[in-house]
């Protein structure tokens, strides 16, 4: 995943990211605050990850939600 894009949707990411990493605090999502590599950090921290491990989560759980808001914005004909 591009560090880029996660830091450009946080906003919309952050809300997801209690609802897929239910330890996660609020104070752990403000410390982020958007930024990939601390947000990583946070997921070693908190869940025991590798390095790896935290980066495959967090682009899988991405990619999954960046298709369910392509599957909502996508208009089926004749409805």
């Amino acid at each position: 995943m591009n560090k880029d894009i996660f830091e450009g949707q946080w906003k919309q990411i952050r809300g997801e990211a209690k609802a897929w990493w239910g330890k996660l605090t609020d104070n752990d999502l403000d410390r982020a605050a958007g930024k990939y590599d601390v947000f990583v950090g946070v997921l070693q921290e908190k869940y025991g990850y590798t390095r790896q491990r935290a980066v495959e989560e967090i682009d899988k759980h991405v990619k999954e939600y960046e298709a369910s808001l392509k599957k909502k914005t996508v208009k089926t004909p004749g409805k």
